[in-house]
């Protein structure tokens, strides 16, 4: 399943989210044009590093941030900005342009301390939008429970649309991290940069801190 749009058009323009998804875009176009040392090196410094956060979290809080536009390849930011593009727009309106930019990075600094904490001594660089993208799903689904968003579903050879409840999108989401990062927690002590692995604990941190937060930043606020 891959959404497309949802069925509840913003009021406003999403100026943040349009401006998040091209900051994005921009950054891994600059990446893709790195040599690859250059590249890892570019890694190394913007990315979370849990290790280096560990043992120096003074000079290494602000990759918290800087982490959160960084992608590792092709599939891992169209997924994402997909994702950002249908629910972001909603929550930008609900929130508002500002509080909606705070929020967002609230929650992806707190997904990645989420990860960083589950494995503290872990070299992998950790990246990505996904933890921040979360939040927005977290507040999605306690803002619109009822909402469909128009879907592409892959049926082997055939492809086709069909309006599915935001619910059981989002939900899939979760349900499936909450069940790999409990098994991650068997092997996250012998990982390493050249293993790899999804930051699943990012993603649960980001959707857990986003139902939270999102009502304190005015979700529910009066219309």
């Amino acid at each position: 399943m891959f959404p497309l749009y949802d069925e509840n058009p913003a009021r406003i323009t999403p100026y943040f989210t349009y401006g998040l998804i091209g900051m994005n875009i921009s950054v891994f176009i600059y990446e893709f044009l790195l040599p690859n040392a250059q590249l890892n090196q570019f890694f190394n410094q913007y990315a979370v590093i849990p290790q280096e956060l560990t043992t120096n979290f003074s000079g290494e809080w602000t990759t918290l941030f800087t982490s959160q536009f960084l992608h590792g390849g092709w599939w891992h930011l169209i997924s994402n900005m997909v994702f950002l593009w249908v629910f972001g727009n909603n929550i930008e309106d609900r929130l508002g342009h500002f509080k909606y930019l705070i929020f967002y990075l609230a929650c992806g600094a707190l997904a990645a301390s989420c990860q960083w904490f589950i494995g503290m001594n872990s070299q992998i660089p950790s990246l990505g939008a996904s933890g921040a993208i979360s939040g927005v799903l977290g507040a999605y689904i306690i803002r619109f429970p009822h909402a469909k968003v128009m879907t592409l579903v892959f049926l082997g050879f055939f492809v086709t649309t069909i309006r599915i409840p935001a619910l059981l999108i989002i939900g899939l989401f979760f349900v499936q991290n909450v069940i790999s990062g409990l098994a991650s927690l068997q092997t996250v002590a012998n990982m390493s940069v050249e293993t790899g692995g999804v930051a699943y604990w990012a993603h649960i941190g980001g959707f857990v801190f986003g139902v939270i937060l999102a009502p304190v930043f005015g979700l529910f606020r009066r219309d």
